[in-house]
């Protein structure tokens, strides 16, 4: 069908020099995960070792994706479609990679109530064969909220200098006391909160069978204790004012707790964290990193 088409990717380049990844990025490809099919795009490429070569095939590489849209995705099936890029371009490249972006969408339960609602969670995953040695990375991003600790402590402050100032030189009486807490001449300031964001950059272990995508979210959700809601009733929202209360950190706080969390998952070999609040007292971001490498 194309023995009379030119070829011209197959003749020899005037400037032979080897490049270290060549290939098409932004492929439209469905992925199916825990049986669900989402919508991802894909990069994908190839080492160009030979320096005598014009350019590599990209139409191997793009009908080679078609196996990630039949069967569940897993670390064996990106090995087997990195190996699959390589024996396309046997004489030609060395390694091989691939990225793919996508967001999961999970049901998530309110704090109280019985509602439920979608939150969506970007996601990427990062796959480079050489000398048949795969290496995987996941990059997960997730929403929380963050109180500051400093905030905080200043509203009580206030709170107290209120209360002096109302009940100075009068008996104290429980109820009067009480009405006074549930009043907004009482409670004359609340500490600032944030939405704020964790991103997970994490390289995974050589003999990981899958990706345990739900596990990890939710073990960094559970660190954080703040994750925010979909579907809410009013107890859900005073449910999450009172885990906001309970759990007052900084931008390092945030990231020693997720460090803390992460370390002990078996699959994960190092990370680095990083967690953004954007802040809603100043006009930048707090921003803290933690790194870790298993030994």
């Amino acid at each position: 069908m194309t023995a009379l088409l030119p070829d011209i990717a197959c003749q020899s380049t005037r400037l032979p020099i080897p490049l270290d990844w060549v290939g098409m990025q932004g492929i439209a490809l469905p992925l199916l995960i825990a049986g669900e099919r989402v919508a991802a795009f894909a990069d994908a490429g190839v080492s160009l070792d030979e320096a005598d070569a014009r350019g590599i095939h990209m139409s191997r590489l793009y009908l080679a994706l078609e196996a990630l849209a039949e069967a569940e995705l897993s670390p064996h099936l990106l090995r087997e479609v990195l190996r699959h890029f390589l024996r396309s371009h046997a004489q030609l490249s060395r390694s091989a990679s691939l990225t793919l972006r996508f967001e999961l969408l999970l049901r998530r339960p309110a704090l109280v109530s019985p509602l439920s609602g979608w939150k969506r969670y970007p996601c990427e995953i990062h796959a480079h064969l050489q000398d048949d040695e795969l290496q995987l990375a996941l990059r997960l991003s997730l929403p929380y909220s963050s109180t500051c600790p400093c905030s905080a402590a200043l509203a009580r402050q206030l709170i107290q200098e209120r209360f002096d100032a109302d009940f100075a030189g009068r008996p104290l009486n429980a109820s009067e006391v009480r009405a006074w807490l549930g009043s907004p001449q009482g409670i004359v300031a609340t500490p600032h909160s944030q939405r704020s964001e964790a991103r997970l950059h994490l390289d995974l272990e050589a003999a990981a069978q899958a990706f345990a995508f739900r596990e990890l979210i939710d073990q960094a959700e559970d660190a954080l204790g703040t994750a925010v809601q979909t579907a809410v009733k009013r107890a859900d929202e005073q449910a999450f004012a009172l885990a906001n209360g309970q759990n007052l950190m900084f931008c390092e706080d945030a990231a020693r707790r997720l460090h803390r969390a992460l370390v002990q998952h078996e699959a994960v070999a190092g990370f680095e964290v990083r967690v953004v609040h954007a802040e809603s007292l100043h006009a930048h971001d707090a921003v803290a990193v933690s790194r870790w490498r298993r030994a």
